[in-house]
């Protein structure tokens, strides 16, 4: 039971931390919770403001099956039954069969490969204000920020990566790569995760599992590049990488016994692309419609959980051409009027490159900048500023 919006995420923070609700060997991987808005009714019904909370042991349960769920769900409670689906005939068990038995060889070599010399124990050097001791003292708080990209910047987006048969997944973690080469003073050798869903077969794309995978995307970048240069780079790679996303990130660490703490994963990129309406993630109970809750709780104002020290993610709703960025920050490491400073550079860096194409497209990486408006008014302003010489 609950009243305030603290004591609610205060509930749902145990349902995600608490490891003793779940129990692989006795099969325990999921739970219901319902939890009362103030008190429980007479009838036991659910009434306005009440909370179903599912939880998911993701040993068999990613992000994309939430969808999947859902939809089983709202059909489930309005149809009385669920239809039968030829590609679902394939179970997650067959699925994990067949897991086993792909080549692994080429795979193997390739992340052998494209990591070798590859530091990653060690973090970005990103501006932190703090650091942590250990991860025994991290706490998953983090700030979240968010922006939606303005419709004549999109449009140059869309002009831009049509022209150039570049994918908007490449586009957008090509300037990430240029936004970390920038906020961490130069560094040429970017390694970073992204969470991958791996549902490569459409006979998968209807089964709830743990289909996803962590993969390591390293980016060697030279400063004298074009940002054009780079993209084309990224564009190579990233496919390359992800013709290979199958092979567990396990085995890739397994690769390198020694690597204790593979640091490279603190940093991330995600991007989704979705063509969903908001009013078909609502699940209808006969008459009554029931509203999703975010996924990350809010703690406090931006506070939200996260597990990641930095990661921008990169959502782009189709049905409505809409593109949003979030980044998200631990504040164990930073401060939020840090982040607020990187978010304000990050969307001035957008605005430099996709404003002006011909001019910074073309530009070094390292001569792209990186500077807000008010501190370029500031130096023009200074450097503009004569001092009179009197001589003694």
């Amino acid at each position: 039971m609950f009243e305030t919006d603290k004591q609610l995420n205060n509930i749902v923070y145990d349902e995600q931390q608490n490891t003793q609700h779940f129990d692989i060997s006795q099969g325990l991987v999921f739970r219901c919770h319902l939890v009362y808005y103030k008190e429980i009714s007479a009838n036991d019904l659910l009434s306005d403001k009440d909370v179903i909370i599912f939880n998911f042991h993701h040993a068999l349960f990613d992000f994309s099956s939430m969808n999947i769920f859902l939809h089983d769900l709202n059909q489930a409670y309005t149809t009385g039954q669920l239809l039968y689906d030829g590609n679902t005939h394939l179970r997650y068990l067959d699925y994990a069969v067949i897991e086993q038995q792909m080549p692994m060889t080429g795979a193997s070599m390739f992340w052998l490969d494209a990591l070798h010399d590859c530091k990653l124990d060690q973090p970005l050097s990103l501006p932190y204000d703090r650091y942590r001791l250990s991860n025994e003292h991290r706490t998953c708080h983090a700030t979240s920020l968010s922006f939606d990209l303005d419709p004549n910047l999109l449009q140059y987006f869309l002009i831009y990566s049509s022209f150039n048969g570049i994918s908007f997944q490449h586009l957008t973690f090509a300037i990430y790569s240029l936004f970390l080469f920038k906020l961490t003073n130069g560094e040429k050798d970017l390694c970073i995760g992204m969470t991958v869903d791996n549902r490569y077969r459409d006979e998968l794309k209807s089964i709830i599992g743990l289909f996803e995978n962590i993969i390591p995307l390293r980016c060697q970048l030279d400063p004298q590049w074009s940002f054009h240069k780079l993209l084309e780079y990224v564009q190579e790679f990233v496919t390359k990488s992800m013709k290979y996303s199958y092979f567990p990130l396990q085995r890739i660490l397994d690769q390198h016994s020694n690597i204790s703490n593979p640091a490279f994963l603190n940093t991330s990129f995600e991007f989704i692309s979705t063509t969903i309406k908001d009013d078909e993630n609502k699940i209808i109970f006969n008459d009554d419609q029931l509203s999703l809750l975010p996924f990350s709780p809010k703690i406090t104002g931006t506070e939200r959980m996260s597990k990641y020290d930095f990661i921008v993610s990169f959502q782009h709703k189709m049905d409505v051409n809409v593109l949003s960025c979030t980044i998200n920050a631990s504040l164990d490491l930073f401060n939020v009027e840090t982040i607020n400073k990187i978010s304000q550079r990050f969307h001035s860096m957008l605005h430099q490159l996709f404003r002006s194409v011909d001019d910074q497209i073309n530009k070094s990486i390292y001569e792209i900048s990186f500077t807000l408006p008010n501190e370029r008014l500031l130096m023009q302003s200074m450097n503009n500023t004569q001092v009179p010489f009197r001589p003694g």
